[in-house]
Order: structure tokens, then sequence, then C-alpha cells
């Protein structure tokens, strides 16, 4: 996964748990696409500073994700749900039960909201 991506996602996931200048700093940086110099400014630093706030901030992601496996599980869980709703489409168009085909048809528009 491209890195960039890769915090991005943490970002959504653990971004409460960092500090408030990590939090708005990666905000910036990653999701609104701002230079180390226009957040530097922004924030009236330098932009070493913005770039030690952003790498600190970086590690600590990657370390609650070390400890918490939270982005793993749900990619996990995803591609499990992907895998169980291609099945339930195979089963439903070799199926010629109506109510197998009613019950498959809600199973997988609910598995769908999920993903």
């Amino acid at each position: 996964m491209e890195k960039h991506i890769e915090i991005s996602i943490l970002w959504q996931i653990y971004g409460k748990l960092l500090t408030e200048k990590q939090y708005n700093a990666l905000n910036d940086y990653y999701n609104e696409d701002l230079s180390l110099a226009e957040i530097a400014e922004q924030y009236d630093i330098s932009r070493q500073a913005v770039r030690d706030i952003i790498k600190k901030g970086e590690q600590n992601l990657f370390e609650y994700e070390k400890v918490l496996h939270i982005m793993k599980r749900t990619q996990e869980n995803e591609k499990t749900i992907q895998l169980v709703l291609a099945q339930l489409s195979e089963l439903k168009d070799t199926s010629s039960d109506k109510k197998i085909e009613k019950v498959l048809n809600e199973v997988q528009k609910e598995l769908s909201y999920i993903v």
C-alpha cells in the first residue's frame, strides 16, 4: 500500500490519539495536500518544525497499528466479506428456490453496506 494512503487511513483510525499539533499537521499534509511551507506559514513555525511534527505523528500512528492492528483486521474483514459476497452471488445465480433467493439478496444487501 502506498505510504500516503496508509498514513491517511491510520490517521482516520488513530488520529485522535495524537497531539493536536500532530493531528492537524498530518491532516494538512496528507489529506489537504498542503506543503511543509504552507503548513509552517499557517502555524507560524519553521518548515523543519512541521517536518518533525509530521515524522513524530507518523511514528506514533505506526506504533498504534503495530500494537492494535485495527487497520490490518479491517482490511482482512473486508476481504472476507468480498469473498462471502461473491459466494452468495454464485449461490443466488444457481438457485431456483425463490425463498432462498430472497434471503440471499437480503444478506448480500446487508454485507454490501458494511464494505
